[in-house]
């Protein structure tokens, strides 16, 4: 046994020497750790069982355990697998099998261990959980045996040399004689040793001369060299002065703005009223914007061109709109009919004493085609106002319908009630409501 773990502790010590460095394997390094070694909790394991210990709470306190010190060794064999040689020393009275007591004193424990560690992640993580299995033996007095260690383990990559690490292990006696079955729980730190190798680069080939922009010329003598261009223009692409998209060998008007189906020149205005072609409906007659580059049609021939004029079919001054002016005693006539409209009392019947007035209203409209009448109807404020707006539209509408009936275009009529809302007199007294009882006509066009 003593020929097995020195072989494997001499593996442990010396297998780094011939590895090469990777990023992904653990470089040699060297822990120290403080142990507690644990016979209570494994003697009350070994009488009953795991479950009862724990179920029972059982369990050794620290101070049932026997503090050590331990150094060890660690080198990675693979990303996965890393090899450990650890040497302890505690001083306690050792429980050997089968006796109940250890005459003397207090004597120190030397154990030695080789062991594989088998990683569930590699080098790259912070937390590395771990497998413990390999051997191990001890020294105590003049007794030596071996024990199996088990257990588990857990690293914490604090820095990029330095680690702590945890571990708990199960030491399953091989000589039962002169070793008892024990837990050993030890918490330390490691750090790497040696010169870490440093990953060696090959040289790389001189660059070639750079050329940015794939143009075919090269930096140093490219004046745009972002961009690629031609050699006539040291580089620099066929420059375009209008900025219009359109390069100057190929612009027809390389200083105008302009477009490419015109060659890099602007749209052309053939009558030069400042409507461009494409937008202009006359392109050979001068006309403004606002009519499409058309000129404006002046159909009754008064000056006033038909956009502008209010009747555009009969002359007009341009003062009136284009519309011509209603006689003075056409619009009186006009006044005294709408004057002389009379209704039944509350109703909008007309009577008859209003048809001589409004019979005129007709002859006139008749000899002024081109003009249009507004009816607007008004009551004084007796009785409730939604009544009263009623009333006023439909007396309004009885004026119309009377006039359309003796032959007037009813697109000629337009017919608006106001009820009491725009009074002309005073209506706390009786001849002020009967001025405000009243519908008014406005010949106009």
């Amino acid at each position: 046994m003593r020929k097995i773990l020195a072989v494997l502790l001499g593996l442990t010590l010396f297998t780094g020497t011939v590895s090469a460095q990777d990023d992904d394997i653990r470089p040699a390094a060297i822990g120290v750790s403080f142990t507690l070694h644990d016979f209570e909790t494994a003697r009350l394991i070994r009488a009953s069982s795991v479950n009862s210990v724990l179920r029972n709470k059982q369990w050794a306190g620290f101070s049932d355990m026997e503090p050590g010190l331990a150094i060890s060794y660690f080198k990675g064999l693979h990303k996965h697998v890393d090899i450990a040689g650890t040497i302890g020393g505690t001083f306690l009275k050792y429980p050997v099998p089968n006796q109940s007591t250890v005459g003397g004193n207090p004597r120190i424990l030397v154990d030695y261990e080789a062991a594989f560690n088998l990683k569930m992640v590699s080098e790259r993580h912070i937390l590395i959980p771990y497998v413990i299995a390999g051997v191990g033996g001890q020294m105590y007095r003049k007794s030596f045996g071996a024990y199996v260690p088990l257990g588990l383990g857990l690293r914490f990559n604090v820095f990029d040399q330095t680690h702590l690490f945890i571990t708990t292990q199960y030491r399953v006696p091989v000589s039962t004689e002169t070793i008892s079955y024990h837990f050993l729980n030890s918490i330390g730190f490691a750090g790497t040793i040696g010169k870490i190798k440093e990953k060696t680069l090959k040289p790389l080939p001189p660059p070639p001369p750079l050329d940015t922009d794939k143009d075919g010329i090269i930096d140093s003598l490219d004046k745009c060299p972002a961009v690629p261009g031609l050699a006539k223009y040291e580089g620099c692409p066929i420059p375009d002065t209008d900025k219009d998209g359109i390069n100057d060998e190929e612009d027809k008007c390389p200083a105008v703005f302009g477009l490419a189906r015109y060659q890099g020149c602007p749209i052309p205005d053939t009558d030069k009223d400042g409507v461009n072609d494409e937008e202009d409906k006359c392109i050979t007659e001068a006309g403004p914007a606002s009519n499409q580059g058309c000129p404006y049609v002046d159909t009754d021939g008064d000056g006033v061109p038909d956009p502008e004029d209010k009747c555009p079919t009969v002359p007009g001054p341009k003062e009136n709109q284009g519309c011509p002016e209603i006689k003075k005693e056409v619009i009186e006539r006009i006044n005294y009919s709408a004057k002389n409209i009379y209704f039944a009392t509350g109703k909008y019947t007309l009577l008859s004493k209003s048809f001589k007035g409004l019979d005129d209203v007709v002859k006139i409209m008749n000899e002024n085609p081109a003009t249009a009448l507004t009816i607007d109807g008004h009551t004084d404020d007796v009785g409730a106002d939604a009544l009263n707006q009623k009333l006023s539209e439909n007396r309004a509408n009885a004026v119309k319908a009377y006039l359309v009936k003796k032959g007037v275009d009813e697109t000629r009529l337009t017919a608006t009630g106001y009820g009491e809302t725009t009074p002309i007199a005073d209506n706390k007294t009786p001849a002020g409501r009967q001025k405000n009882r009243r519908v008014e006509l406005k010949l106009g066009y």
